[in-house]
């Protein structure tokens, strides 16, 4: 305010001013208080929170000596067990005198495998329906196509398969698929037909999708994760549910726990296993937190300088996983014991009162989730860590970012149809392509009843 302004105030409108100003003042140096406090905090990287390992930095790899490195023994491929071919070779001269070389004096066999693949290319098969008048009564009779040949598109099931497999598998976009079906195989298809196929493919995968979500409604266990998704330019959020039989996945417009709600339907399993997120919170009857989670959560807090609870908690949390890597060889009654310890030492160390700011909110955080901690030690069929999930959104990550997300509401269902499809061949010993060409066939990727 310029002082001309400030000589036409009155003493009451002055003093109004300065306190205005001086709450301003004292807000701005909490601010700063905060923001200085904040800057002495440690960072956070893949190994104290939950930051994926792509956005750590690597150290360097430290030089090498100046000796060379020793060698291994070397090992060859192993002859093939049934060849297609087996070619028996003869000289035909001697190398040394020229004289003719009979089969009977080269008893000795030195044999190798040559491998190759054919040049590959489509089948044709030209579709003639005939039609007519019946002889008889004069009626019109037409024949009917062949199975497995309708004659909406000219692209067969093996075709299908292989761009459904390259375009959500391999992430190849449609460009790069029409090159690789005209290079590879001499097929001539635009990026239009691609897109037809998989649209029309949907109703298989999205058939075989709900069997599988009912499936995995019925299990007992259910582990679920989230990861964001990119749908005609909007985040949206990729979940999936798993269970020890299917994997179910889903992309929604939201993170919420509406998600997982309107997936349950009214079930609800013995035990939820994920992280601590609030949209995963409530689904079952038990819930089973993330140990790999809470490991980088008490480093994290250990970083910030914590010494009275978080190296402690740490400790038990490694302990509690010793113990149930050895759940197969140890009693139901031993468990039982090793969870009562496992509780009286994590109520001891919830007594200690953490003198710094992270130790003191990470062992409030554990108060409310103490009984999320150690479900898994009783209970063999629960996993102690949620990687599982992680695991199955692994690929679907790297499609995100490959591709950039979707451009349609029906490619993002799909694409999530395809990746229940492959999950839960995977879990029955199918290869994706496999479980892809079961669906497609109208076979079901799920183990029979």
């Amino acid at each position: 305010m310029i002082p001309e302004a400030l000589d036409s105030l009155s003493k009451k409108e002055l003093i109004a001013i300065i306190l205005a100003q001086a709450e301003m003042i004292e807000a701005l140096q909490a601010r700063i208080a905060q923001l200085e406090a904040k800057l002495g905090e440690p960072p956070k990287t893949p190994d104290n929170s939950s930051m994926p390992p792509s956005s750590g930095r690597k150290a360097n790899r430290p030089a090498r000596s100046g000796d060379r490195r020793k060698g291994r023994k070397g090992t060859s491929r192993k002859l093939a067990e049934n060849p297609d071919h087996v070619r028996d070779v003869f000289a035909a001269t001697c190398p040394h005198c020229d004289a003719p070389a009979s089969p009977a004096d080269q008893p000795d066999v030195h044999a190798y495998d040559h491998i190759d693949l054919p040049p590959v290319a489509p089948v044709t098969t030209r579709i003639r329906l005939h039609s007519g008048e019946c002889s008889c009564c004069g009626g019109r009779i037409k024949a009917a196509p062949p199975s497995g040949m309708p004659p909406a598109s000219p692209f067969g099931p093996g075709i299908v398969a292989v761009v459904v497999y390259l375009h959500t598998r391999h992430m190849v976009s449609y460009e790069r698929l029409r090159e690789i079906l005209h290079g590879l195989f001499g097929l001539k298809i635009s990026e239009g037909a691609i897109a037809n196929m998989l649209m029309r493919s949907g109703n298989c995968f999205a058939a075989e999708a709900e069997r599988i979500e009912a499936v995995v409604r019925k299990a007992p266990v259910i582990a679920s994760d989230e990861t964001s998704a990119r749908v005609m330019g909007q985040t949206c959020w990729q979940w999936v549910f798993a269970c020890d039989l299917a994997v179910a996945h889903r992309i929604a417009a939201t993170r919420a726990k509406a998600v997982v709600s309107d997936f349950l339907d009214g079930t609800k399993p013995r035990v939820w296993v994920s992280d601590r997120y609030g949209g995963q919170m409530g689904h079952g009857d038990l819930h089973q937190a993330c140990l790999a989670h809470l490991l980088r959560d008490a480093q994290y807090a250990i970083d910030a300088g914590d010494k009275v609870f978080a190296p402690g908690f740490k400790f038990l949390l490694k302990r509690a996983l010793a113990i149930g890597r050895r759940r197969g060889e140890l009693k139901d009654t031993t468990l039982k014991a090793h969870q009562r310890d496992l509780v009286r030492r994590l109520s001891r160390l919830l007594a200690r009162k953490p003198d710094t700011v992270a130790g003191r909110k990470f062992r409030t955080a554990m108060e409310k989730a103490r009984d999320k901690l150690f479900v898994f030690v009783t209970r063999r069929n629960v996993p102690p860590t949620n990687n599982l999930s992680e695991r199955l959104l692994r690929l679907s990550v790297i499609f995100r970012k490959v591709t950039n997300g979707f451009r349609s509401a029906w490619g993002a269902q799909v694409y999530a149809d395809i990746c229940s499809v492959t999950a839960t061949g995977n879990l029955q010993g199918l290869t994706a392509l496999d479980a892809i060409r079961t669906c497609l066939k109208g076979g079901s990727v799920l183990a029979p009843a």
